[in-house]
């Protein structure tokens, strides 16, 4: 039976304090309170302390306005913003989840069953349908987010991640390697922390970024933090980028990470789940974590590295 305290920090390892969401969406804290007090955008949880804590429904809120913004609507005209686009777009909405939630369900079937035809009849079907980039956000990312969860609740297999793994590796792998040569942005060094294997998340990463015009040398995972600094500088990348599932190590974040910080010549970042449950570790190693979310990871990456550039 779990104690209170274990209960307690359960949940708060499923919610971000103001910092932590400031950092991963781009938008600083006073302006987070403004958009609760006063334009009542958003609510977040209150501790008894009075600290707010967020969930990813928050942050997925946040991102969604500051997405409306860009298009030029005020802070003021926000809220009916979004009442108005989801009134208008309820049946389509609905009906777009029903097919991407079907898809879902058909790609874990197939790997229950190991089935790789199936794989690649639903893979197929929706990009015959959609875009790259929407079928990657609707449909492979989502899926990754459901087999997580599934593989951590016991349910699923090793053999079933691996099947999946190998698949999407070669998919994800000949859609990079064909579309590489045409890029000429500021190339970035990209490899998975140490200790962790999965490779999907790394790709998915890439070619998001690729899409942008970024340039990319992909060392793959697992990859020893000893060795980045001399690549980067043979390489002349801009960045570091790490990519990471898993909770990392004390000594990672304690040693590993702040070393190769204070030895690299160029500024290090890291995305994935790791980046959101190592959150102020990370940022006391002086690594910028980027988030879960690939969009907002990439337009922070693109903001920082502008910056630096001028």
């Amino acid at each position: 039976m779990n104690t209170k305290n274990e209960k307690d920090d359960q949940m708060d390892s499923e919610l971000f304090p103001i910092r932590a969401v400031s950092e991963l969406t781009g938008v600083n804290s006073i302006t987070l309170r403004a958009w609760e007090h006063r334009h009542n955008l958003l609510e977040p949880i209150r501790k008894a302390s009075g600290h707010r804590l967020y969930t990813q429904a928050h942050i997925d809120l946040i991102n969604r306005v500051v997405g409306l913004m860009d298009k030029g609507i005020r802070v003021s005209q926000v809220k009916a913003a979004l009442a108005a686009e989801e009134e208008n777009s309820t049946a389509v909405t609905r009906g777009a989840s029903e097919f991407w939630q079907g898809q879902i369900n058909s790609m874990i079937g197939a790997i229950i069953r190991f089935d790789e035809k199936g794989l690649e009849r639903v893979y197929n079907k929706s990009l015959s349908l959609y875009p790259e980039r929407k079928v990657t956000s609707h449909l492979l990312e989502p899926l990754l987010v459901d087999l997580g969860e599934r593989w951590a609740t016991g349910s699923g297999s090793v053999a079933e991640e691996h099947f999946l793994g190998f698949y999407l590796r070669n998919k994800l792998g000949a859609r990079f390697h064909h579309r590489l040569q045409y890029q000429q942005g500021p190339l970035l060094l990209m490899a998975g922390v140490p200790g962790d294997l999965h490779e999907v998340g790394l790709l998915l990463f890439a070619l998001a970024a690729n899409d942008l015009g970024f340039r990319l040398v992909i060392l793959g995972v697992n990859m020893p933090l000893e060795e980045l600094p001399a690549a980067t500088r043979k390489t002349g990348a801009s960045a570091i980028v790490l990519s990471g599932l898993i909770d990392t190590e004390d000594d990672l974040i304690s040693k590993g990470l702040p070393k190769l910080v204070r030895e690299s010549p160029v500024p290090v970042y890291i995305g994935g789940r790791t980046s959101v449950i190592n959150f102020d570790g990370l940022k006391s190693a002086g690594v910028h974590p980027m988030g879960s979310d690939i969009d907002t990871a990439l337009k922070t990456l693109s903001d920082h590295l502008s910056h630096s550039i001028q």
